[in-house]
C-alpha cells in the first residue's frame, strides 16, 4: 500500500532509444518518458546527450518492472551497432531484450 513517504507510481517503466544529432544512439530507462526526453533536450539529462541535440526518439518498449528495464538496458547496450539498429526496426517479441522486458518481478 502506498504511503505519503513512498507513493506508488502508476507510470510504467520503459526502455527507450534516442538518435543524437551526431547519429549515435543513446539508450536509457524511465517511468516518465515525456519528462525524460525534455530533460535530455534541455541538456539536463545524461551527460552523453548534452550537446548532441536535437535528439529523436526512435523507439520505446514497456517493461514489467524497473528491474526488467535495467536488465534490458544493459543487454541493449552490449549489442553491436548493427544489432541495435535491427532491434529498433524489429517487431519481434521473442528476442532476448523483449523477454527481459516482459519479465515479471518475483516477490
Amino acid at each position: 500500500m502506498p504511503s505519503k513517504l513512498h507513493p506508488q507510481t502508476s507510470k510504467q517503466w520503459v526502455l527507450y532509444v534516442l538518435r543524437c544529432n551526431d547519429e549515435t544512439l543513446y539508450c536509457g530507462i524511465t517511468n516518465n518518458l515525456d519528462r525524460r526526453i525534455a530533460q535530455h533536450s534541455n541538456g539536463k539529462g545524461a551527460r552523453y546527450t548534452k550537446g548532441r541535440s536535437p535528439l529523436k526518439l526512435l523507439k520505446s518498449w514497456p517493461a514489467g518492472s524497473m528491474s526488467a528495464a535495467l536488465k534490458a538496458e544493459l543487454a541493449f547496450k552490449k549489442l553491436t551497432r548493427e544489432a541495435k539498429e535491427k532491434k529498433i526496426r524489429s517487431r519481434s517479441r521473442k528476442d532476448a531484450i523483449s523477454l527481459l522486458l516482459a519479465a515479471i518481478p518475483t516477490l
